[in-house]
């Protein structure tokens, strides 16, 4: 069984609930609401940890942990041919490709 605790994790205050809310990116459809951060990050983990061991015993495929994937670094998105333009002048004027300022603006 995969180590719940490999998983990404956030805890975020719920305006709407009134707690805190501990999420895991791996398994969106899940969420645990305590009062305090502590208490919900240990509620979301000890949660996870459960639907991991129901997945075994189903013999589900269990999703791999962010933390154990490889990334090439390289993906590819779709924009407006108005906002290429912009972004090719924008590189032109400060002499640098195109790959690199979007790279430093999503680095930013």
């Amino acid at each position: 069984m995969k180590d719940q605790h490999r998983y990404a994790y956030r805890v975020l205050w719920s305006q709407e609930d009134d707690e805190y809310v501990g999420l895991c990116a791996e398994f969106p459809s899940l969420s645990f609401l305590a009062g305090d951060q502590a208490a919900a990050l240990e509620g979301i983990v000890g949660l996870v940890g459960e639907v991991l061991l129901d997945m075994q015993q189903a013999g589900e495929p269990i999703p791999e942990p962010l933390s154990s994937r490889t990334f090439s670094g390289r993906f590819q998105v779709r924009i407006p041919p108005e906002d290429h333009r912009r972004l090719a002048l924008q590189a032109k004027e400060q002499g640098i490709s195109i790959n690199r300022l979007v790279a430093s603006k999503l680095s930013a």
